[in-house]
């Protein structure tokens, strides 16, 4: 009886496999919490959040989720302000075109449609944005290209992505009773298992394109030793 017991407990069961999930999914999520309060940091935040689950589906799970989320916040910083930046703007060029139709009135309240139709695309660019510039490294418009790529891949996936992105939200909003216990599951682990659930769903289309983790590792440390052998041939030269 106590070899079956320490048997479920041990890091390589079944068990010990999906409590250290749970718990990088945890971890992954309270980062996520803690670097989103600024707000403007919110896009980058959620690309960090996807690059911990992604390297947890591609690895053998057992990584450091607090290290991981601030390697990917770090490393995708640039590129996921940039595209916030165009998104804001983007979003609120929908707004005032549609309080612009809404006052016009006419014909104009059929120029209403398409701009739902564009900002349904956004979101579906948006949504597949997010887990690719975790994954790969490129400009924006490479990114937006090999987003549109996937999602067009397998269009089923759409659905099931914007679903898991929006229905949890419209979901805590429309129960205000509800609300106190709905806002406690994301601070938790929501916005870990949502971000998990999308990467699990694109993680073996991203894997055709993409490096071992054995490679990427490797080729972190090479990049770690030249930075320090840079830094020690600084340091000899005086500077």
């Amino acid at each position: 009886m106590g070899r079956l017991i320490n048997g479920i407990f041990q890091n390589d069961s079944a068990f010990g496999q999906l409590m250290t999930r749970i718990g990088i999914i945890i971890g992954a999520n309270l980062m996520f919490v803690l670097f989103t309060l600024p707000i403007v940091t919110a896009l980058p935040s959620a690309v960090a959040l996807y690059h911990v689950m992604l390297r947890v589906l591609r690895s053998d799970g057992v990584i450091n989720p607090f290290k991981e989320f601030w390697t990917g916040f770090r490393t995708n910083f640039r590129q996921s302000m940039m595209y916030e930046a165009m998104a804001a703007a983007f979003a609120l060029l929908c707004y005032f075109d549609l309080r612009f139709c809404g006052y016009a009135g006419g014909v104009f309240i059929w120029f209403r449609y398409a701009i739902y139709v564009l900002a349904m695309a956004g979101l579906i660019l948006t949504a597949f944005l997010l887990p690719v510039m975790a994954a790969f490294a490129d400009t924006i418009p490479h990114l937006m290209r090999n987003a549109v790529f996937f999602a067009a891949r397998r269009p089923w996936k759409i659905l099931v992505l914007v679903f898991f992105d929006v229905f949890p939200l419209f979901l805590t909003y429309s129960d205000p009773q509800m609300l106190p216990l709905y806002a406690f599951c994301w601070v938790a682990f929501g916005f870990g298992a949502v971000a998990m659930i999308g990467a699990s769903l694109l993680v073996k289309d991203f894997s055709e394109y993409l490096p071992t983790v054995y490679e990427e590792e490797e080729q972190t440390e090479k990049e770690e030793r030249k930075a320090e052998k840079t830094l020690e041939d600084m340091k000899k030269m005086g500077m």
